[in-house]
């Protein structure tokens, strides 16, 4: 059986301009033409166009992925080790980006006081004041809320980025955690939730196990604090919640 241009583009989700593409470096050279010259694809040829996509996916340059189907000299795996590396780099900056966004949604109007080429160099392209007016109106008129300002305006560049290695580190550990298979209610978790509710008390206001759980609710229901924690490992803002309100029962029976 085979197929026109256009069902496999339709079937890849990708563009027929593309297949032509990819046809006229010879990439994927369909396997058949019909007698006006229109491509024919066969199931070997959907095979093929399968592992591109899959090499494209993973960032790989066409002239690379042609090497990895064609030459028999080629070792997928040294090629696959090497981008796992980058995709690995790749990960852990935006892992540390999304932290850096989560205390920028806590410091709009703190009174950061850092020169714009400081606030790039913590927050990169990301505005730490994005999210004020709701930060406002969701706590400003909290004690919390203002203790949070006091101390944001005295934070330097270098204790901002000291903050958010403290966020990186202790992501990675509850990482660990979760893959080490830990219940939220085991003592290894527990520990942790509570060291992240030391966090808060150091860096931004007082936190009390109320406080702490009302925010572990947060990181769920709120889906922007949900895909930050997520992003560390699928299911980490549940786990984390539940590890705070086994820890404040801990705390206070």
């Amino acid at each position: 059986m085979s197929y026109t241009v256009g069902q496999v583009a339709g079937f890849a989700g990708i563009t027929v301009r593309t297949l032509h593409h990819y046809d006229e470096i010879g990439l994927l050279v369909p396997s058949e033409r019909t007698g006006a010259g229109h491509r024919r694809y066969g199931d070997g040829d959907l095979d093929r166009l399968q592992r591109i996509l899959f090499y494209r996916e993973l960032g790989f340059p066409l002239d690379e992925v042609a090497t990895l189907l064609d030459d028999p000299e080629a070792d997928p795996r040294t090629h696959l080790r090497r981008q796992h590396e980058l995709l690995t780099a790749r990960i852990e900056k935006l892992q540390k980006m999304a932290a850096a966004v989560e205390h920028a949604m806590e410091a709009r109007k703190m009174g950061i006081n850092l020169t714009p080429e400081e606030r790039f160099e913590v927050f990169g392209d990301k505005d730490p004041e994005q999210y004020a007016e709701e930060a406002e109106q969701r706590w400003g008129g909290t004690e919390a809320y203002a203790e949070s300002q006091r101390r944001a305006a005295t934070y330097t560049k270098e204790d901002w980025k000291r903050m958010q290695d403290e966020v990186a580190d202790w992501g990675a550990r509850y990482d660990a955690l979760m893959v080490a298979g830990e219940e939220p209610t085991g003592e290894a978790a527990m520990n942790m939730a509570e060291e992240h509710r030391q966090h808060i008390c150091t860096w931004f206001y007082d936190c009390p196990y109320e406080t702490h759980q009302c925010l572990g609710e947060m990181y769920v229901s709120d889906e922007r604090f949900k895909a930050f924690y997520d992003s560390t490992r699928p299911g980490l803002a549940e786990h984390l919640r539940d590890a705070i309100t086994a820890n404040a029962a801990r705390r206070h029976p």
